[in-house]
C-alpha cells in the first residue's frame, strides 16, 4: 500500500467568502496520507470517529483522536498526517460569524454531547431553524481542553538525535545519562536544553512521545500489553500509569473508540 501527499493552499483569513457558520465534512483514509504546509480562510476543528492523526505546527505536533482534537484557527500555517484505516471527521467555522476559541491551536475534549452536535449538523434534513438552534448550541459548549497530546520537537544539534532515536522508536530505553555519554556532555546539559527548547524535561517528554505513538496503536485495536511493550514499559499497569500522568485518561478510552 503506497502513500499519499496532498497539497493544499495556503490562504489568509477571510481571503474566501464564507456564508456559513459550520461546515462539516469527513473521509476515510485507505492509506497513509500526509498534507504540506497550508492554512485556511476560516476557523477549523479537526477530530476523528476512528483511528488517529497528527497536526503540526512549527514544532509543536498534536496528535487528533476521538476523544481529543483540535482547534485550528484561521490563517494558521500547518500539516498533518493520517494513518490508513482513519475515519477523520472536521468542521470549518465561517470567520465571519464565529468567534475563534483561541487565537492558538488548542486542544478540544470531544464530548459525547459535542460530538451529537456535530453528528447532526451533518444532516441534510434538518430545517434552518433547527441548523441554527445546533449550531448555537455547538459553539456554546465549544472550549479550549486543559488536557492535550502534544509533543514539542526539540530542533537544536544536541537534542535532534535524541529526538529521531525515540520518534523511531518509543521503547528506547536509553536514559538521560546514557545519552549524555553518547553525546559528550553532561546530563545537566541536556537537561537544560529539553527545558528550553520544550518547556518540559527529558523523562516528562519521553513519556509524551510514548503517550502519542501508543494512541496511534490503541485506536488501530492493539491491546494494551502489546503496546506497553512496544513503547518501553515492562508492564500494562507501569503503562497504564505513565500514560495517566501524561494524558490525563487510561488506555482503554483510546482502544474503545
Amino acid at each position: 500500500m503506497t502513500a499519499e501527499t496532498r497539497s493544499l493552499p495556503v490562504l489568509a483569513p477571510e481571503s474566501v467568502d464564507t456564508p456559513f457558520t459550520i461546515v462539516g465534512y469527513d473521509e476515510v483514509f485507505t492509506r497513509d496520507t500526509t498534507w504540506n504546509d497550508h492554512s485556511h480562510p476560516f476557523h477549523e476543528l479537526l477530530w476523528n470517529a476512528r483511528g488517529a492523526s497528527t497536526a503540526v505546527v512549527g514544532a509543536r505536533v498534536w496528535t487528533i483522536t476521538p476523544a481529543f482534537g483540535l482547534w485550528m484557527p484561521a490563517g494558521t500555517l500547518h500539516s498533518g498526517s493520517a494513518i490508513a484505516g482513519t475515519w477523520m471527521r472536521g468542521s470549518f467555522f465561517g470567520f465571519a460569524t464565529t468567534t475563534s476559541i483561541s487565537d492558538t491551536p488548542v486542544a478540544v475534549e470531544i464530548t459525547p454531547l459535542l460530538r451529537l452536535l456535530l453528528e447532526r449538523l451533518g444532516d441534510s434534513g434538518l430545517s434552518p431553524g433547527s441548523r441554527r438552534t445546533t449550531e448555537a448550541m455547538v459553539l456554546d459548549v465549544l472550549e479550549p481542553s486543559p488536557r492535550e497530546l502534544l509533543v514539542h520537537a526539540p530542533t537544536s544539534g544536541l537534542l535532534r538525535p535524541i529526538a529521531e532515536a525515540v520518534r523511531e522508536n518509543p521503547g528506547d530505553q536509553r536514559t538521560l545519562t546514557d545519552w549524555a555519554g553518547e553525546l559528550g556532555v553532561s546530563p545537566r546539559t541536556i537537561t537544560r536544553a529539553f527545558n528550553a527548547e520544550t518547556g518540559t524535561s527529558f523523562a516528562r517528554w519521553i513519556a509524551a512521545v510514548r503517550a502519542q505513538h501508543a494512541v496511534g496503536l490503541l485506536t488501530r485495536g492493539w491491546d494494551v500489553e502489546t503496546v506497553a511493550e512496544r513503547v518501553g514499559y515492562r508492564s500494562a499497569s507501569a503503562f497504564g500509569v505513565a500514560f495517566r500522568r501524561t494524558t490525563g485518561l487510561t488506555p482503554g478510552m483510546f482502544r474503545a473508540c
